[in-house]
Formats: structure tokens, sequence, C-alpha cells
């Protein structure tokens, strides 16, 4: 009787490893060779389960992503108050987001030079900047964000406390901790209460 292959779980299996290489040595590390030998594969028998190394990479990048998004809880929550659950909670403040961090930032260097995981990216990013705007304009609409400063703008400045906090937590630490950066974000999303 042949054998029943659970290709979910191999798949599953296969981003693991992907996930492990990239976080201990980066993508250097998370060849196809490399990773076919970590998860106990020959080398064209990945091919089963994914048919190229950007479509591993992809899945590892889905998969940060969702480690980060698992710790959002916007249930109910809107406006100013959705923006700062969604701030706070996507900072990569324990191990298990800083570790998706460094996936998230091996991800964007491999999406530059590759234009398939580049049009990823900007998916991603779009659907983000789109929740970010109905935040914005929820919290205006609730008389919580008076700030002037225009909605282009504060989404902007979202993004790139958010990005940034990543860069800091996984390539330099030591010049930045947790708390000062909930502090940075505290301070800038008390700011847009004021006119």
């Amino acid at each position: 009787m042949p054998k029943i292959i659970d290709y979910d779980r191999r798949r599953s299996d296969i981003v693991d490893v992907t996930w492990d290489l990239i976080t201990r040595g980066g993508m250097e590390a998370a060849t196809m060779r490399g990773i076919a030998s970590a998860a106990g594969f020959a080398n064209g028998a990945l091919k089963i389960y994914f048919t190229s190394k950007d479509d591993i990479i992809q899945a590892t990048y889905e998969r940060a992503l969702g480690k980060v998004a698992r710790h959002i809880s916007l249930d109910e929550l809107r406006g100013l108050d959705a923006l700062r659950e969604i701030c706070h909670s996507a900072m990569p403040i324990d191990e298990e987001r800083i570790q998706a961090g460094k996936v998230l930032l091996t991800f964007w260097h491999a999406s530059l030079s590759n234009p398939r995981l580049h049009e990823k990216y900007l998916e991603h990013l779009e659907h983000w900047r789109a929740t970010l705007f109905r935040f914005i304009a929820e919290g205006r609409e609730d008389g919580d964000i008076l700030t002037e400063t225009p909605d282009e703008l504060l989404v902007d400045q979202v993004v790139l406390l958010n990005a940034g906090a990543t860069v800091m937590n996984v390539v330099g630490a030591e010049h930045s901790s947790v708390e000062r950066q909930q502090r940075l974000v505290t301070s800038f999303l008390d700011g847009l209460t004021r006119p």
C-alpha cells in the first residue's frame, strides 16, 4: 500500500526549516540545498511541495506576517484605539516577533532584486496602508484624532515607526529598547489627539 503523504504538513515543515535557517544565518543560509538537507529531502524533492525557492521564501514571509498578526486583537476596536493596538502589537517586543522581524528583513532584502517577491511585498504594504487609512478616518469621525496633519503623512509615519522598530530591534538593539520604542509610539499616537 502506498504511503500517504500529508502535503500541507510537509510544506509547513519546509517553511519551519527555512525559518530556522533564515533566523540563524540570513538568506545566504536558506539555499535550496540547505533547505532540502535540513528538511531531510534530496535537493530535487522540494519541487514536489514548492515550485521554486521564491515560493518557499514567500511562504516563510507569510508565516512571519501571521506570527505578528496573531498578537493583534482588533475585536470591536476602531479609530484611534485600533491604531494604538496595531502599532503596539505589531512591534517586535518579544522573541517570537523579533524572530519574525528577522524573516521580514530578509524578505525585504530579497525583494529588492526579485520582482515577484517585490510585488508580494507591495501587496502587503498596500493592504497595511489601507487599514491605517481606515483607522485614521474612523478616529477623525469619532473625534479622537484632531491633528491637522494630512492622513497620507500620518500613514507614512506609522509605517516608518513600525518598520524602524523592526530594523532597530533586529540589527540595532544595542541602540534602542522596546520601552523606548513603545514610548515613541505612544507619544506619536497621543499627538494625534491634539489639534
